[in-house]
């Protein structure tokens, strides 16, 4: 008899806690779900990016190493030299406009300042380019000249890549 008080006494007999079972990683939430998009994107993109730039200097460095071979096989002498930047300077232009190959004197000048914002193919060293394959012995800044050559060229190559 007395059993039965006692235990009313303790209470009902209650069972602990139950704890739910821990999240499952799949599928995971749709923050995941925009966080690997957002991911998968941005290395498209980057892999595109480095891509072109890895191509376009590659293509800075092989232009600069032939105007590099065309220096050093005509340093020596000036008017060959003078020949040899016309003829480079010619390739590298038909490479974005075909007809500027077959300009002539001071209109092949003119392109040149004209593509490499310069006045100094028609004004300063650059007017050898039109006159040395015609004189003898012509008398100029060797060193000027391929300064000039080059800075065209960079501009060149910087203007077709920005149309690229």
């Amino acid at each position: 008899m007395n059993a039965a008080p006692a235990a009313a006494a303790q209470g009902p007999v209650l069972r602990d806690i139950h704890v739910p079972p821990p999240p499952s990683w799949w599928p995971p939430a749709p923050g995941w779900w925009l966080l690997a998009i957002a991911a998968v994107a941005l290395s498209i993109y980057a892999f595109l990016y480095f891509r072109r730039h890895y191509r376009r200097r590659r293509y800075r460095r092989a232009v600069l190493a032939e105007l590099d071979r065309c220096i050093a096989a005509a340093r020596s002498e000036p008017t060959e030299l003078a020949t040899s930047l016309s003829r480079f300077l010619r390739r590298i232009a038909r490479l974005s406009q075909p007809d500027a190959g077959a300009l002539l004197g001071d209109r092949w000048l003119e392109h040149l300042d004209r593509t490499a914002e310069t006045t100094d193919f028609t004004q300063g060293v650059g007017r050898v380019l039109a006159e040395a394959p015609y004189r003898p012995a012509p008398d100029y800044d060797t060193a000027a000249l391929i300064a000039l050559v080059r800075r065209a060229v960079n501009v060149t190559i910087d203007t077709q890549a920005q149309h690229a």
